[in-house]
């Protein structure tokens, strides 16, 4: 069996595959590799700056970056200046956001467990909206909301729909440690509860029903319960949260931001959500995931009786969803990408786990070993975000390229940096 090339659909919108090399915002990629060394990410800024800019034209105004997908200061700018809001769970994304130079206003505060300190700091700086997750929180917004302090809220709900998706990231179903549930009627007290708090203002509901979900009727099936739910409640927003499926692999397709927010509003339409409502969501990965590539260089190659495995300088550490959700990806050799790919080989990371496998099945030119430097696209998303220094090793370096120029936004971190943590 021989794989084809790697598919342009699956690269940044500005790839473009020569003979021996791969252009991404006018920048060859094999000079990256030997000028910042590997791993490396690199995000094509243009891909994410239309990614963010098809979300802003498909939903109303407050529509927020989801920023667990991958957030750093340039980011962040990225996207608030295409217009999006920025969707922060803890207190140290609320951190980097405001360091960025985004406005509070533009920012909201999610989190199922948000502390005391995290809530005062989301009040003290003025955040757009605090998304109210459970009833010890709003407790808390009861000791620190006042005419004084105020605070605009959305609370969130469970609507009891069951993504079609890996269970460690469906989170719309009733069973489930985020929101409050509708059909037990926890939604509804806590409304109530919340509307009771002088200086709170409550204007509507948030709902997210998983990630990775290709199957866009979950989306218009938790909207139609919210909209039903909120009928007599006079809210002005409505959020159905993100989780909108990418392509990884050949074979996947998968919605589009504007498909998705077309079908939402065909859908609100029909259910008969008040136009006075805004429709707002918030994507993540559907945002950074297509827009960025990792590097790495193959070290160890070793045939044994059942397959050949192929060893790169990274691993989990950069990329940990395969072993957490056994995510698939492909690989390709950046000097040849236009090559078939004869070459199946188990491609695994440097860390001492034998789960450290990175892609089961990875096809490669058959002339592919020890020093090429091979890519993994669509790793813009939960890899940078989720890396670890398991085994003490660095995070990657991570790069912005657009019009032939590179940003390095995130220096490779070193062993000085990780020292500097002892006591």
């Amino acid at each position: 069996m021989t794989a084809e090339p790697i598919l342009v659909s699956l690269l940044p919108d500005t790839a473009t595959l020569v003979e021996n090399d791969v252009l991404v915002g006018g920048v060859s990629l094999r000079g990256l590799a030997g000028v910042y060394g590997t791993p490396l990410f690199v995000y094509d800024e243009e891909t994410l700056r239309a990614r963010c800019r098809e979300a802003a034209s498909s939903f109303d105004d407050g529509v927020a970056f989801a920023s667990k997908s991958f957030l750093c200061g340039a980011m962040a700018r990225v996207a608030f200046e295409e217009g999006l809001c920025i969707d922060v769970a803890t207190g140290g994304e609320l951190d980097i956001v405001l360091r960025s130079g985004v406005p509070a206003r533009r920012v909201i505060m999610h989190g199922n467990n948000k502390s005391a300190e995290e809530l005062e700091r989301a009040i003290a700086v003025g955040v757009h909206r605090v998304v109210v997750d459970n009833f010890e929180e709003i407790a808390l917004l009861k000791s620190l909301v006042s005419e004084s302090t105020p605070l605009d809220c959305l609370v969130r709900v469970t609507p009891g729909v069951e993504a079609h998706t890996h269970e460690f990231v469906r989170t719309g179903q009733e069973d489930t440690k985020f929101g409050f549930s509708i059909s037990s009627g926890d939604a509804r007290i806590a409304i109530e509860d919340l509307r009771e708090i002088p200086g709170l203002t409550l204007h509507g509901v948030h709902a997210h029903i998983g990630s990775q979900v290709f199957d866009l009727i979950g989306f218009v099936e938790s909207l139609s319960i919210l909209a039903n739910f909120i009928t007599d409640d006079g809210f002005d927003e409505l959020c159905v949260g993100g989780g909108l499926g990418v392509a990884y692999v050949a074979g996947e397709t998968a919605p589009s931001i504007s498909q998705w927010g077309d079908a939402l509003r065909a859908a609100a339409v029909e259910v008969g959500l008040d136009t006075n409502v805004r429709l707002l969501a918030e994507p993540g990965r559907a945002v950074v995931a297509q827009a960025a590539l990792t590097l790495y260089q193959v070290g160890a190659v070793k045939p044994v009786a059942q397959r050949t495995y192929m060893a790169v300088d990274g691993g989990m550490s950069d990329n940990p969803r395969p072993v957490l959700y056994g995510s698939g990806y492909e690989a390709f050799d950046v000097s040849q990408p236009l090559a078939e790919r004869p070459q199946n080989v188990r491609l695994v990371g440097k860390h001492c786990e034998s789960g450290d496998v990175l892609i089961d099945e990875a096809w490669l030119p058959a002339s592919t070993g020890a020093r090429s430097i091979i890519a993994t696209p669509v790793t813009g998303a939960y890899g940078y975000s989720m890396a670890s220094n398991y085994n003490r090793v660095p995070r990657p370096a991570v790069l912005f390229v657009l019009d032939g120029e590179v940003r390095e936004v995130l220096r490779r971190e070193t062993f000085d940096d990780m020292a500097a943590l002892e006591m």
